[in-house]
């Protein structure tokens, strides 16, 4: 596929956009040591590879080169690449596509935007691979390891207007998932607590403090000892419905996150977690229209 200019006018290789980096104010004697210390993860040698490829330039659009003097209070632009990347074996659905938004549905373990160890591997680089839209941006994510809806903005200058509705909670959103059933628990009901970035990084916690997040959970079926629950969340914070439910004594069935395991377990295809987000709705403020989505994706109780 040809490259198609991104955000900011710069080109898209593959269906990627070039990553920024500010260069602060300091001593480095090259631009090159600047980058080796800023990115400890990344060798030298790459970025000597990068440079030579001609995968490194200023905000003037001029190649950096590896003995190219350090100067602050400036941009750089590079063009990210791994060495290998497997496949996730499952693929995405597109439900709904016009001049404002992309709809998709997204399975379990795909991530939506890159990050660490995926970068092909992610929804919104698939889909810009797929549908030749270089400007295509989500207007909100979940998890990897969640399914179902995530929502795009097709148009660059509309993205901010659409990201206003869940900042103002004006989004219907709709989660289903299965977890153990406790009798003993009543529903409806509404969770709320103070959820912040746990360790590590990528575990969230809640902590003594004003709530910063509200889920309403209702029970839509019971089997054995699990059950199909009904999840709407109020507010966005990051892994918020996992956090609920694990502090409920409910945990998501699959969760590898929530009861915290050291180590972390690696991802088993066999064992997806069990929640999706099913169905979301609001007005859009371009078009007027009430934009009702929802996912084709079910979940089974085992």
């Amino acid at each position: 596929m040809k490259d198609k200019p991104a955000l900011g006018g710069l080109p898209t290789r593959e269906g990627v956009g070039p990553s920024c980096v500010s260069l602060p104010a300091g001593h480095w004697p090259t631009i090159t040591d600047f980058l080796v210390q800023r990115f400890p993860d990344i060798p030298r040698a790459m970025w000597l590879e990068r440079m030579a490829a001609g995968e490194v330039f200023d905000e003037f659009g001029e190649a950096v080169t590896p003995a190219r003097a350090y100067r602050g209070h400036m941009r750089l632009y590079y063009y990210r690449t791994l060495p290998a990347e497997t496949r996730i074996p499952f693929d995405e659905e597109l439900l709904f596509q016009d001049d404002h938004l992309v709809v998709v549905d997204k399975p379990h373990f795909l991530p939506v935007t890159p990050s660490g160890h995926y970068l092909q591997e992610t929804l919104l680089v698939r889909l810009k691979n797929r549908l030749g839209i270089a400007g295509l941006s989500p207007i909100h994510r979940i998890d990897r390891e969640t399914a179902g809806l995530v929502l795009f903005s097709v148009q660059p200058q509309e993205r901010a207007a659409y990201q206003d509705l869940f900042r103002q909670r004006e989004v219907s959103k709709w989660y289903e998932a299965i977890a153990p059933w406790r009798p003993e628990l009543t529903f409806p009901r509404v969770s709320t607590s103070r959820i912040v970035e746990g360790q590590p990084f990528f575990r969230q916690a809640e902590v003594a403090g004003a709530a910063n997040s509200e889920t309403r959970i209702e029970l839509l079926e019971v089997s054995g000892p699990l059950a199909r629950y009904g999840l709407s969340p109020v507010t966005g914070k990051k892994h918020q419905l996992r956090v609920h439910m694990y502090a409920l004594g409910l945990p998501i069935v699959n969760d590898r996150v929530y009861p915290p395991l050291d180590p972390t377990p690696e991802d088993d295809y066999r064992y997806p977690l069990q929640l999706l987000a099913q169905s979301i709705a609001f007005d859009d403020p371009f078009t007027g229209e009430r934009r009702q989505f929802s996912s084709r994706r079910k979940l089974e109780m085992p």
